[in-house]
């Protein structure tokens, strides 16, 4: 038996004990991790340079990429790292970072997908009452907000979990440091303590998803009045990749964290730790500039100064 005082390290997950496929597992991860520094990092770009799109909903995922940049960094270079120097350690001090960092990200990250639904209520429903409701200081105190609960929700998760006796070893059966994997190497008395602490994030977790359903509920009421067919596909086109990522977010993540104690498949684990986990990152640039004529112009002002006018400044530099 073994407790959270004697271990200095923890074993992450394998993914194959032969070196050609653990090489295969670092390109993979490398590739997806170009993918969402690419894609975050245009978006990122994009919004900050351009001033045509300072406006609420491209604030919102200006945040909302930050956080997909920062949640994606604290699993893969690590994993990555692994495959490369055939090895499964990580210490203990640095399990317990990348879970603070992981959890306070993916919380805000869906704290502030609560506010960009809230954001597209506004626009959509009371488009008389945007300035006033979502003015410059609103929109920030509301993602301060969003941050600042993913901040606490980090702290509470963390402190409750490394506070746990250990009885079960050190091997964790996921790539990261993740609270289910970590709670199944507790000691079954103490389980019982993070478990409540879960039940009250999940029910902050249920209520915002609430929100969320009913907001976009008054949504589709009020886009399906709009005369104009034009002014109705912009309003989907705005709509629908918003609550296409919050739905596949927040099922996945109900599935990894609320799943029953008993030992389920390491299959499973890791299939649903990659999609609440990898795949948002990527596809979130791609699903929120794919239709928006706006966002799409930016990037290709954007890509087109990077490779094609290194010498000077981008137009809306001048402006």
């Amino acid at each position: 038996m073994s407790n959270s005082s004697s271990t200095t390290e923890f074993l992450l997950l394998a993914f194959a004990n032969f070196w050609e496929l653990q090489l295969l597992h670092f390109w993979l991860f490398l590739g997806i991790y170009l993918a969402a520094l690419l894609g975050n990092g245009l978006v990122i770009t994009a919004v900050a340079c351009d001033h045509h799109l300072h406006t609420p909903m491209y604030f919102f995922l200006l945040n909302l990429s930050v956080l997909d940049l920062g949640s994606i960094s604290t699993t893969v270079p690590k994993s990555m790292a692994n495959s490369l120097w055939n090895t499964r350690a990580i210490s203990y001090v640095g399990c317990a970072a990348q879970v603070f960092l992981f959890t306070f990200l993916i919380s805000a990250e869906y704290f502030l997908l609560t506010v960009m639904a809230y954001n597209r209520y506004v626009a959509i429903c009371k488009p008389l009452h945007y300035g006033t409701l979502l003015g410059t200081r609103a929109c920030v105190h509301m993602a301060a907000a969003a941050w600042g609960c993913g901040f606490l929700n980090a702290v509470l998760h963390t402190a409750n979990t490394f506070s746990l006796p250990l009885c079960q070893g050190n091997a964790v059966d996921q790539f990261f440091c993740e609270i289910p994997q970590i709670l199944k190497l507790s000691c079954s008395h103490a389980y019982l303590r993070e478990v409540g602490v879960l039940v009250v994030g999940v029910c902050f977790t249920f209520g915002c998803f609430v929100f969320i359903v009913l907001s976009y509920g008054q949504i589709f009421r009020a886009v399906l009045s709009i005369p104009s067919e034009q002014g109705r596909h912009k309003a989907f086109s705005t709509c629908l990749p918003h609550l296409a990522v919050v739905s596949m977010y927040v099922s996945t993540g109900m599935i990894a964290y609320l799943k029953p104690p008993p030992p389920s498949s390491p299959c499973l684990d890791l299939v649903v730790a990659v999609l609440y986990s990898l795949v948002p990152p990527v596809v979130n640039p791609r699903i929120y500039s794919m239709r928006n004529r706006e966002l799409k112009n930016a990037l290709r002002n954007v890509i087109s100064w990077t490779f094609f006018n290194t010498g000077k400044l981008p137009v809306f530099f001048h402006k």
